[in-house]
């Protein structure tokens, strides 16, 4: 490629919606143009690599021994209100009707589309296990899109789906499928980490999210630096800070807090650690023809609440914030000195781990400007309900045993999920098993943002003058940068010579013939992020030389001219094998 032929379209500035660094280099490179809002135009050089990123998927998942298809778009609305997502989805499906008011979707991901491809063309045992893939434009219209393409409206993904007669079958696919996304962000070059996950709209039984690590990341990692455990903190298990509870040891006293609302400012005026106060959460269920049914979860003052927790716990599914009207009925007061001593009304209590072995705790005592100190589970309070609500935080001993949490900041870029029967039970997707009875099919769902990959691994690799891409996506591996071609006889004639060198031995290499000055040369392909660049120029032809710099070198190396393309080459092939 030569640059004269191409579209270079780089950005002195960025756009002043461009917040994070992946968004503006990407514009300033020319890489994308916006049309909308998270809609987005791919130019020549960013398409360049997409389709990179693209080719290292579908090598991985044909090694895999999944076959490659493309589902439409645009989906019908009778396939997802069979599967009952068409009520569950939420805003973020994007829905229309065709011209005979016809209700269709755009779709954000295709569990349902290839549901109904198996149950149509899959009838036997002996046709199982099967994987389809592809990889397509998706749309989710997404309430706040920012970020450019991390979180855009309208991208690309490859999703893959298996169907299994079993689930020892399905945990074999689920294995194929995550041993071929850890080969793909491997090849691709990225510091990544598998993370146990929760499943989300897909459903299902199990999954893991492939994380880019990164400090502009939306989702806290948990992991313990001395084994292999690895969570969102959505999903990751909260062990109990305290084994058991001990003799109380104060007595039960009513004690004036004016003013004090916050647990900071309680531990701050009575002079106790944040750890001894107790955090009142409280929620509401609905009931058919009955009033509503408030919760009282109990949290360690310096803990958070983790609602994906929550909404997982036996009749919190569905669950609200208690409106103001509600606490005051409940508890006779506002919030701020709210506590499970007193309610006004029976009220659900649910105490975290670490706080149902806690002792002489303090709460509120549902009375304005007052607290109760040297609370006790027992003596005090009936033992409450127990489960796991809070986010781990860095210091918690991992759940597996092996060492303590720290928490790191991460990208989601893919994610696998064993989705078992949610769909073909839903959707009466069944196959005739060896005794000739139907059974219905187990499936995993497997999905890789091939978009977001490029602004994640921006995110990890970049520097003060632009992007500095992995080689197995640059949109170019080596640029040839002639001092005066269209000047220099001499120059012209050893780039073209280099340039059709290094094209034959296969290397993606662009020669900027553009005829720039040195300055706006070097500028542009340092945005742009192109990993190899060779300068030619009369000078260093006199002493029989070119200048290599890689684009992580802070200086130059002088190269024979003779040996310059072998020298590049075997760089360029070295950095691939990584």
């Amino acid at each position: 490629m030569k640059a004269s032929r191409f579209f270079i379209g780089t950005l002195k500035e960025a756009p002043a919606d461009a917040e994070i660094v992946s968004h503006k280099l990407m514009m300033r490179a020319g890489m994308i143009r916006r049309v909308a809002g998270g809609i987005y135009d791919y130019m020549p050089i960013g398409l360049r690599s997409v389709r990179k990123v693209e080719a290292i998927v579908r090598e991985e998942m044909n090694r895999a021994g999944a076959l490659e298809l493309l589902m439409p778009a645009v989906q019908p609305a009778e396939l997802w209100q069979e599967s009952g997502r068409w009520e569950q989805y939420g805003p973020e499906l994007l829905r229309v009707k065709d011209r005979h008011e016809r209700d269709f979707v755009v779709g954000p991901t295709h569990e349902e589309v290839v549901t109904d491809i198996a149950r149509r063309n899959i009838k036997s045992y002996r046709q199982l296990p099967v994987n389809f893939y592809q990889v397509q434009t998706k749309f989710r219209d997404e309430i706040r899109p920012r970020f450019g393409v991390m979180r855009g409206r309208e991208f690309i993904m490859k999703d893959a789906y298996s169907f299994d007669k079993d689930l020892p079958g399905l945990a074999e696919s689920y294995k194929k499928m995550y041993d071929a996304y850890v080969r793909i962000f491997t090849r691709i070059g990225l510091d990544f980490r598998a993370v146990t996950a929760d499943n989300g709209s897909i459903g299902g039984s199990g999954s893991h999210e492939f994380h880019v690590i990164a400090e502009t990341g939306e989702d806290d990692i948990a992991y313990c630096p001395t084994s292999d455990f690895a969570a969102n903190v959505e999903a990751a298990e909260a062990l109990p800070l305290i084994a058991e509870c001990a003799v109380p040891a104060q007595a039960l006293t009513k004690t004036p807090t004016p003013g004090k609302a916050k647990c900071e400012a309680v531990a701050e005026h009575l002079n106790i650690p944040l750890e001894s106060t107790i955090k009142s959460i409280i929620l509401a269920t609905e009931n058919e023809c009955a009033e509503s049914t408030i919760w009282l979860l109990m949290l360690r003052g310096d803990h958070s609440l983790n609602d994906i927790k929550v909404s997982k716990l036996p009749g919190l599914k569905g669950y609200r914030f208690a409106t103001e009207a509600e606490i005051v009925e409940w508890f006779g007061t506002p919030l701020g000195y709210l506590g499970p001593i007193g309610t006004k009304k029976p009220v659900r209590v649910i105490a975290d781990r670490t706080v149902a072995n806690m002792s002489d705790f303090v709460v509120g005592t549902n009375e304005v400007d007052y607290h109760t100190t040297g609370v006790n589970w027992g003596r005090d309070l009936p033992e409450p309900e127990v489960a796991d609500i809070r986010n781990v935080v860095a210091g918690d001993p991992s759940p597996d045993g092996k060492g303590t949490l720290e928490i790191c900041r991460g990208i989601e870029v893919g994610h696998v999920f064993q989705l078992g029967t949610k769909y073909s039970d839903s959707m009466n997707a069944t196959f005739l098993d060896e005794n000739g009875k139907p059974a219905p099919m187990q499936m995993g769902c497997y999905g890789i943002g091939i978009t977001r990959v490029l602004g994640a691994a921006i995110e990890q690799n970049f520097d003060d003058k632009g992007i500095i891409w992995p080689e197995s996506i640059a949109p170019f591996e080596v640029v040839i940068c002639p001092m005066g071609y269209d000047r220099s006889d001499a120059v012209r004639e050893q780039a073209d010579k280099l340039y059709a060198t290094l094209q034959a031995a296969g290397i993606d290499v662009i020669l900027d013939d553009r005829g720039e000055r040195p300055g706006v040369m070097f500028a542009d392909w340092e945005l742009i992020g192109v990993p190899h660049r060779i300068v030619i120029g009369d000078r260093g032809l006199k002493d029989g030389k070119l200048e290599y710099q890689a684009r992580r070198d802070t200086e130059a190396t002088l190269l024979p001219v003779d040996d310059a393309a072998n020298t590049v080459i075997d760089k360029v092939r070295a950095a691939l094998a990584k």
